[in-house]
């Protein structure tokens, strides 16, 4: 009875108060009901509790085994806190980690609870399981107040942790200023190493923390590398901090040379690099001359290496592109850099910008001497052979006179000192004499070949970086044709070589069409590779057809508008996305993929040539299609030409085939090929036939009084158009009758479409550029965008798929009567139902092509 009325009561002062006035007498029930009001601060309520109860205030619990000290100094409760401790908690008790209560109070900030536990004899030298002690938690934070209050009670400030590495290394790390001046002031070890050898501006550096490594070097910081031998310069340098080098090479001007020379090394990402010396050259315009001084005449040692048998080709070759292409990149974005070609080197000036290049022309000038030694032989070994791309070393043991071309330096102490001169120039004619032949027969075209074009493509790019963009170099324009003969003979003995090192080819129409017989000659299959390899060059991989990053990324067009709503979406949308990566769906529909993508260019194909919308016409043939001149009666037309063009690229670009064939004249306009009269067939075939009689009669006593102006079609209205100024009063003659039927094939099948074939190339070239379009051409392009029965070329082999080439493949179902075949267009499978007769299978398989649904779901 009694016992019950205790209990009574109690429940009675609980219900009165709104809350137990009572721990429970288990430890493991008490802790849970103590634990929201110490998080709270609710130190009268706590203070209650345990003044009528047994509970033990060091009790641990929890999975880390904290006890409520913990808990308080955690979250700031200093109130609790002090309660705790005057009930007895023991500031030093260490949790399942090693940490205790003032390990969580340094690591939060909470310095009212950090000084509480100090009166209370917390030891402020107790390591964590990881070796991490309380002023590690406050130089990771950077909390220097709390610091200067706690360093005075440390003994050692150099403590390590489990990995050598102390307060100061963490606080540099992490670049918290005023915490390293405090730590130093303490007497840290500025060179003190971790385990790995790393200092703390070894630590500094690798997080690029230049105030932090300025600290440490104006108090005397040590450049010293870790144990395998990485400085702070190379931390630096890999990740990119162009401002912590700058430190770096105020206290050790050294250091200078060292970047410049990194630039060979293939390990260091070099946009790395480039971030680095574009700070760098920021800085002042001597600082920017002498970076790219350095790096032309690192270049030219290069250069003049890779002009050595004895060097290793493809590493001497990368390292040369790699410096050429950083100099250049450095060149463009210097202090006030000029944006035209009036002022930048190869013009003659003597500006201190063109004074840079001074070192390279060294190796320009042994280019020229090989090229012209080589020119020398073919034009000797023209007599003697038809094939002149064979240049064949004299055999072993014979004598060469000193116009022969000399063999590189082979292998040995001393090579390259005897390919150059004091100043470093590789001289041809210094190897001419007598030498022997590194091995019989030999083709010295097959052994220069490549090491020349390395050396010609960065001559190339440096010209072009003196140059505003889209611009060719005259001066390298006329390195061309100087040496013509001699580029001519390595493109045909290996054509890949343009886009290995020839890229001006692909970059300047003018040079390319000096070279466009060999491209042509070479198989279909090879420039297709060539074509996709340079397209996709430097863009990332991508699986965005099947994952895409967001919903913004899907193109959602709807059926029933199905080319105004595409037009609309791809015009939005982010162009380099697209050619990473198409993902498309219907509206109202769940399936997206491969197969959808492939729907969605058939039903723009046949769209694209709507009567509807006006902007094609059949051609005579009535299979293939021609812009069309009245194409203004639509007035979105040019649009919509842009977004055919962009359909058209797209398509291309990603291996897609469209459902449309054009005319050749119009093959010919997206290759930027110039049409003749026999194109004119397509349109008009009796007038095309009228050409070709003008050109096959002699005219001259017809009395035809053709002039060159025609009456054609402007808008609706006839109208006299000159075919060239003042083509009225001039008439057509034997002798210029050709130029006559030449320029009236332009006006019926260039100018009068003109607006048309601009609209729909500026949409084309903004996926397919216009040097990778020209290696085909007009029948090679119509494989390409249209294929062959709509089977891609090659065959069924080639058949695209939802990641790539994807066999065509019949898979079997369980027959239900009246079931009709589907597909699984990602993977280019088709579904057969077990049908019980060839008679039933061709039944649904033609209901299936003839009346099956459009649609997709999710399989």
């Amino acid at each position: 009875m009694e016992r019950a009325m205790e209990q009574l009561n109690r429940l009675t002062r609980s219900l009165r108060r709104a809350r137990t006035v009572e721990l429970p007498e288990d430890n493991e029930t008490a802790v849970y009901t103590l634990m929201p009001m110490v998080m709270a601060d609710q130190h009268r309520s706590v203070s209650e509790l345990l003044s009528n109860s047994k509970f033990d205030v060091n009790y641990a619990f929890g999975r880390v085994k904290r006890s409520l000290l913990h808990i308080a100094a955690n979250c700031g409760s200093v109130e609790c806190l002090v309660l705790l401790l005057k009930k007895g908690a023991n500031p030093n008790y260490q949790d399942i980690s090693g940490c205790t209560p003032l390990h969580l109070a340094a690591r939060n900030g909470q310095k009212k609870c950090m000084s509480k536990l100090l009166e209370y004899s917390a030891d402020v030298n107790i390591c964590n399981n990881e070796g991490l002690t309380a002023i590690h938690w406050l130089a990771v934070n950077g909390r220097t107040e709390l610091l200067h209050d706690l360093v005075q009670h440390v003994s050692d400030v150099d403590v390590e942790d489990a990995m050598g590495q102390t307060a100061l290394h963490v606080a540099c790390q992490n670049g918290h200023k005023t915490t390293v001046q405090c730590l130093l002031d303490s007497g840290a070890d500025i060179n003190r190493p971790n385990v790995s050898g790393a200092t703390p501006l070894y630590f500094a550096c690798s997080h690029g923390q230049r105030d932090t490594a300025q600290i440490l070097l104006l108090r005397g910081a040590k450049y010293l590398p870790d144990k395998n031998g990485v400085t702070p310069l190379d931390l630096c340098v890999q990740g990119g901090y162009g401002e912590t080098c700058e430190v770096l090479i105020q206290y050790h001007p050294r250091l200078f040379q060292t970047i410049i020379q990194m630039t060979q090394n293939e390990d260091l990402r070099e946009n790395m690099l480039r971030q680095v010396l574009e700070h760098l050259s920021q800085q002042s315009e001597s600082q920017y001359l002498k970076i790219l001084t350095s790096l032309a005449e690192v270049a030219t040692t290069n250069g003049h290496k890779l002009l050595s048998l004895s060097s290793n080709y493809d590493a001497q070759m990368k390292s040369l592109l790699r410096i050429v292409r950083i100099f250049c990149h450095v060149f463009r974005i210097g202090p006030s850099s000029p944006s035209n070609g009036i002022d930048m080197g190869y013009n003659g000036n003597k500006t201190p910008r063109s004074q840079v290049f001074k070192p390279l022309e060294l190796l320009w000038h042994s280019l020229d001497e090989w090229l012209v030694l080589i020119a020398t032989e073919l034009m000797k070994n023209k007599k003697n052979s038809t094939d002149i791309s064979s240049i064949l070393l004299k055999q072993k043991g014979q004598d060469q006179d000193a116009t022969s071309i000399p063999p590189f330096e082979p292998p040995g102490p001393g090579s390259y000192e005897n390919l150059s001169t004091g100043t470093g120039e590789s001289k041809p004619d210094a190897l001419a004499g007598k030498q022997e032949a590194s091995a019989d027969c030999q083709d010295v075209i097959s052994m220069t070949a490549n090491r020349l074009s390395a050396v010609i493509q960065a001559f190339y790019m440096c010209c072009s970086c003196q140059m505003p963009p889209g611009m060719t170099s005259p001066r390298f324009i006329e390195f061309v044709c100087k040496h013509d003969e001699v580029l001519k003979c390595f493109v045909n003995r290996n054509p890949k070589i343009i886009f290995d090192h020839f890229h001006f080819l692909l970059e300047c129409p003018e040079l390319m069409s000096r070279f466009m017989h060999i491209i042509k000659a070479q198989p279909f299959k090879d420039r297709c590779e060539w074509f996709y390899e340079h397209l996709h060059s430097g863009q990332p991989d991508s699986d965005m057809v099947h994952r895409p990053v967001n919903e913004n990324d899907i193109l959602l067009v709807h059926r029933d508008s199905i080319f105004r709503s595409s037009c609309e979406v791809v015009s939005k949308a982010n162009c380099a996305k697209l050619k990473q990566g198409i993902a498309v769906r219907f509206h109202g529909e769940e399936g997206m993929g491969q197969g959808v993508v492939r729907e969605w260019f058939d039903i723009l194909s046949n769209e694209i040539v709507n009567p509807d919308y006006a902007l094609f016409t059949q051609s005579a043939d009535g299979t293939t299609f021609q812009p069309n001149s009245n194409s203004y009666v639509n007035p979105d037309h040019l649009n919509y030409f842009r977004f055919a063009g962009q359909i058209l690229g797209l398509a291309l670009n990603h291996r897609q085939l469209v459902n449309i064939y054009f005319t050749r004249s119009f093959y010919k306009h997206i290759l930027g090929i110039p049409v003749n009269y026999q194109d004119v067939a397509s349109i008009d075939p009796e007038y095309a036939k009228n050409l070709q009689w003008i050109l096959d009669n002699d005219i001259s006593d017809l009395g035809l009084e053709l002039t060159f102006s025609v009456e054609t079609d402007v808008f609706g209205a006839m109208e006299e158009v000159p075919l060239k100024p003042g083509g009225g009063s001039i008439l057509v003659t034997q002798n210029n009758k050709a130029e006559y039927v030449q320029l009236v094939t332009e006006l019926r099948m260039t100018r009068a479409i003109q607006p048309q074939i601009n609209a729909f190339l500026q949409g084309f070239h903004m996926f397919i550029p216009p040097s990778l379009i020209q290696l085909f051409d007009e029948y090679e392009l119509e494989l390409l965008l249209s294929g062959i029965s709509r089977v891609p070329h090659g065959g069924f082999a080639n058949i695209m798929g939802g990641s790539g080439l994807q066999n065509f493949t019949i898979a079997a179902v369980p027959y239900t009567p009246n079931l009709l075949p589907t597909s699984s267009t990602c993977i280019n499978m088709l579904k057969l139902p077990e049908y019980p007769s060839k008679e039933i299978l061709k039944d649904r398989l033609l209901v299936a092509l003839h009346c099956g649904s459009y649609g997709y779901t999710m399989a």
